[in-house]
């Protein structure tokens, strides 16, 4: 069983930053794509953006250029560096591992970007 520990999230001015991290238990995080989801309200969980094990990054059109995601193996952990952040930003920020051919959640962290 995997669990995902989701910490950084909070309530931060339009154009700050915050960094994310997700905390993984077990020992398959390094061979995993992992990957960032926002949830905002009344919107669909919509993919930030995604890290493969071999080192391949996938972003969102909305965030590229803004987020960096990254992963520390050897910590099972994975993190979303946001800068310039906008208020259409603010939602749930979910960790994701895919495994074992399912999917694996965190409870989710809360982002709010002030106007």
């Amino acid at each position: 069983q995997v669990q995902l520990v989701e910490s950084g999230g909070g309530l931060v001015q339009a154009g700050g930053s915050l960094k994310l991290s997700c905390a993984a238990s077990g020992r398959i995080f390094g061979f995993v794509t992992m990957g960032w989801y926002r949830q905002a309200p009344g919107n669909q969980r919509e993919l930030v953006a995604s890290l493969s094990s071999s080192g391949t990054s996938n972003y969102a059109e909305s965030v590229k250029g803004r987020f960096a995601i990254s992963r520390d193996n050897a910590k099972s952990t994975g993190y979303l560096q946001m800068n310039s952040l906008k208020p259409e930003d603010t939602g749930i920020y979910i960790c994701n591992l895919k495994a074992f051919g399912r999917d694996y959640w965190g409870q989710g962290t809360q982002v709010t970007v002030s106007s």
